[in-house]
Parts: C-alpha cells; structure tokens; sequence
C-alpha cells in the first residue's frame, strides 16, 4: 500500500468517513489486534487482548445458544400445527369407520408416521371382517397385552406415552407394515369407567423418528384427545 498513495488516501479516507464500520467487522479488529499484539512482541503480555479473548468466546457461545433456543422454539411450533392440524381431520368424520380410516391415512400423514394402529383390549378374541377391512388401523388383544407391551424393554409400571427404537416390529400391532418400521410411540389409551385400556401406536420406518430424548407433552395431548373421541364412539 505504501507504494500506492492515492489508494492509500482513498482508504483512509474511507475508514475516516465510516469509523463504525471497521469497529462491526468482527474479521477485520481481530486482523487488527493481531497485528498489534506482533508489533509488540512476544514479551509483552496484554491483559486486556487476553479479557477481550474470553469475551469474545462467551459470545460466540451465547449466539450458539441462542440460535440453538430460536431453532427448538420453531420446532416446537411445527410439531403443535401438526397435533392441531391431525385433531381437526379427527372431528370432522360423522361415521366410526371413517374415523379410523382418518387416522389410519390423513392423520398419519399429518404427523409423517408410516403406520398407526388402535389396540382395543377385549375378553374375546375373534377374528373379525369388519376389522380386517379397516387395513390395519385396528386390532383386538387380550387384556393385560397394552401394559406389557408398553413395559417390556423397561422395568416398573407402563408410561402413558413411550417412544424408542424397534429392531423387530410386533407383527400382533402392525400386521404386514411390522417389517418396515423402526421406531414407534405409543400412547397408553384411557377409554373410560368399566372399560379395559387401549393404545395407539404410531410407527415410522426412520429409527430415529421417535426416541426417548423427545418431549412427550404434544402426543401426551393428542393421546387425551383421541380417547375422549373414542369414548364417544364406543357409547
């Protein structure tokens, strides 16, 4: 530069006209201080460059958790238009059948999962037409199959919502899609006064789809009100 002088006068000039801009540029000060810390020479110890260090890591840390904070909070608003957007294709079917072929294929859709089914628990196990029509959407166990089920990779009593990773799919809960999937939540289904519990299962061919890590407050509300349109339907 020393051998340009016209650009050197243009570019002090310009740092003179705008000295703010040089301050903003995160790049160019660090360029700056390092330069100022070699013309000082390395027995010099600047107290102050060493603060303004640390500083400037805290901050890269703080924007780092902001924007994790930000992207989780979107996120989250995503994951609540979704449980609203499947309730409000859950109340519009006038027919039980249409409600379970609703949530077998619009909901499913609405929340991308790859497969859902309603486990009805029942003293009497039969094969059924009516059922079989439904594709899947539902299916009949023995009483006890939803706590044990929802209990058999943990100790102690069934949660009302579990996600995790499956290696073999139930083929008693998801029939032919059994092979594919390999991740589910399930949600422990309360049917009312007098009535053996049930569950959806929701299953997604990623493994990584639902897992323990996840929040359980959204499907914890989709859950209660899916059994109270249930509850309706069976009375």
């Amino acid at each position: 530069m020393s051998s340009n002088p016209k650009l050197e006068d243009n570019l002090r000039a310009a740092i003179l006209a705008e000295p703010d801009v040089v301050l903003d540029d995160k790049d160019l000060m660090q360029a700056l201080v390092a330069a100022n810390e070699r013309a000082r020479g390395d027995n010099v110890i600047d107290l102050r460059g060493i603060a303004m260090q640390r500083l400037e890591t805290r901050l890269d840390r703080l924007e780092d958790t902001h924007r994790s904070v930000i992207a989780a909070a979107y996120e989250n608003l995503a994951g609540t238009n979704q449980i609203h957007r499947a309730i409000l294709r859950l109340l519009e079917p006038v027919e039980f059948e249409d409600f379970l072929h609703a949530l077998g294929n619009d909901v499913a859709e609405v929340l991308r999962v790859d497969h859902i089914t309603v486990v009805l628990e029942t003293t009497v196990v039969q094969n059924d037409p009516a059922i079989d029509r439904l594709g899947g959407v539902l299916t009949v166990t023995e009483p006890g199959f939803v706590d044990k089920y929802l209990s058999f990779d943990r100790g102690g009593p069934a949660r009302d919502v579990i996600m995790r990773e499956i290696h073999q799919a139930n083929p008693r809960v998801y029939g032919t899609q059994s092979g594919q999937l390999q991740s589910e939540a399930c949600l422990k289904l309360n049917l009312g006064e007098g009535r053996l519990p049930g569950m959806m299962a929701m299953g997604a061919k990623d493994p990584r789809h639902f897992s323990p890590q996840l929040g359980t407050d959204l499907l914890t509300f989709f859950a209660g009100v899916f059994e109270r349109s249930m509850r309706h339907w069976l009375s």
